[in-house]
């Protein structure tokens, strides 16, 4: 299939040096209230990158659930495929690909799991299903069927009629620390606007612009 003709013009808006904020929190989140607005699908929805021992990246969405200038937090199956290469290496990228306003965010980092309490925090706020669906799946293991899975949700699902459901010793959540940050804009004829923080430690970020 040839898609050599598949291409747009990106003229939704720009990005200058007077435009950005010094903080590179502060520009994502004011970014991510804009992709908000325009009532985006899960603009919170970010691919994440990690790298296998044998140094194989492998790639996949999650979802952002909070986020502070301390870093980015999700949360998933510590048994899972993303956790056991991160417990071999930390370092992680991640993008947000907001394609409706020709943006994209790119941030490297380090991850590591938060508290127990923030994970139980957030794990009471999730819906009951959600709860129980935590315990059902051994995340990135082979399963032999999808009617197992049900089987045992229902299993759970009677088990903790009556009761809350615990949460999981196997699942949490994990903050992301950037190093650095990317924020990408379309622009015409491919001359895309790209900036780049860089942490400098204990002198702040330092900011560049890159060719597109």
């Amino acid at each position: 299939m040839d898609l050599s003709d598949m291409r747009e013009e990106y003229t939704i808006s720009g990005l200058s040096e007077e435009d950005i904020n010094p903080d590179p929190f502060k520009q994502f989140e004011q970014w991510f209230r804009q992709a908000l607005d325009g009532n985006m699908h899960e603009p919170n929805a970010m691919s994440m990158a990690t790298v296998s021992p044998e140094g194989q990246p492998s790639l996949r969405t999650v979802l952002l659930k909070y986020f502070d200038e301390q870093g980015f937090v999700f949360f998933t199956n510590y048994e899972s495929r993303k956790a056991r290469e991160i417990a071999e290496n930390p370092k992680v990228a991640l993008l947000f690909p907001w394609l409706d306003l020709e943006r994209q965010v790119h941030i490297n980092g380090l991850a590591s799991k938060i508290s127990h309490a923030e994970s139980l925090k957030y794990f009471l706020s999730r819906p009951r299903g959600s709860q129980i669906g935590a315990w059902v799946s051994n995340q990135s293991s082979v399963i032999s069927s999808r009617q197992m899975l049900l089987s045992k949700f229902d299993e759970l699902k009677r088990k903790y009629q009556h009761g809350e459901v615990p949460i999981p010793s196997f699942w949490g959540g994990y903050r992301v620390e950037p190093s650095s940050f990317e924020f990408w804009q379309g622009r015409q004829h491919r001359l895309h606007d790209r900036f780049l923080y860089t942490r400098q430690e204990g002198q702040g970020w330092k900011i560049e612009r890159l060719a597109p």
